[in-house]
């Protein structure tokens, strides 16, 4: 689903914008970058920029006009600032914007159109579009730079995705460190008692004490690497001990 969602940059003037914008791309799942008209492309700020996601860079495609960008999709949303007098359909809320292009790119193309960085899209550029949408900013200062107006949306379509029950999305979880065993956890309780007789801490066998500390670990659940941190700072401890 995610691999027919279209990004289409018009007539991009920095080419550092380009690797930005892939870059973001990238960090949401979308694959398939389409410039038009590149002012300078390929350069080796389009590269350095995308950090990670060079392979979308490499293998952007080049056209001519808007029209060749979009001629295969069903749905072509236009990212505008300015609304234009066009009467075309506009999203008010990005994120209604996504679910409708969710919904169409289960089974076909669709794209989302990002015009230039000074003025936008032209509205000849407006009326390749099926939909326009904005997004909503500060009134007195509305402006986003055209690789974060990509990863608002980006982000936006990719919520919409990951969302839908046919996703499959497992967001990414740290990976379980293994317990220890009861032997492990024994031999660690053995060891702290012998360091806190050696070192004074206490000078005959205290249970309340000892049963005080194993309920501490036992509610600190400690791993094993964990555990082995543990045993090694008491034997650097013990090591230090007159009596040791």
């Amino acid at each position: 689903m995610l691999s027919n969602i279209r990004i289409v940059l018009v007539q991009t003037y920095h080419p550092g914008n380009i690797g930005a914008s892939a870059r973001a791309m990238k960090t949401m799942g979308l694959t398939d970058l389409v410039l038009v008209n590149p002012r300078q492309f390929p350069d080796s700020e389009a590269s350095r920029l995308a950090a990670g996601a060079e392979d979308l860079v490499e293998n952007a495609r080049i056209v001519g006009s808007l029209e060749e960008a979009v001629s295969d999709c069903v749905q072509v949303v236009g990212a505008s600032a300015r609304l234009r007098s066009l009467p075309l359909p506009h999203f008010d809320e990005p994120d209604e914007m996504a679910r409708e292009l969710m919904e169409q790119a289960s089974h076909d193309p669709v794209a989302l159109v990002f015009g230039r960085e000074r003025f936008g899209l032209t509205n000849d550029e407006i009326r390749c579009c099926s939909h326009q949408v904005s997004i909503p900013a500060n009134p007195d200062y509305g402006i986003l730079n055209l690789s974060q107006a990509v990863q608002v949306l980006a982000h936006e379509l990719f919520t919409a995705w990951r969302r839908r029950p046919d996703s499959g999305y497992l967001p990414p979880r740290p990976s379980q460190e293994r317990q220890p065993t009861r032997e492990q956890l024994g031999h660690f309780h053995d060891h702290l008692r012998r360091v806190m007789r050696h070192s004074g801490f206490i000078t005959q066998p205290h249970a309340r004490t000892e049963d005080q500390l194993e309920a501490l670990f036992a509610r600190a659940q400690p791993s094993r690497r964990e555990l082995s941190l543990l045993r090694g700072l008491l034997a650097s401890l013990e090591n230090h001990l007159p009596d040791a």
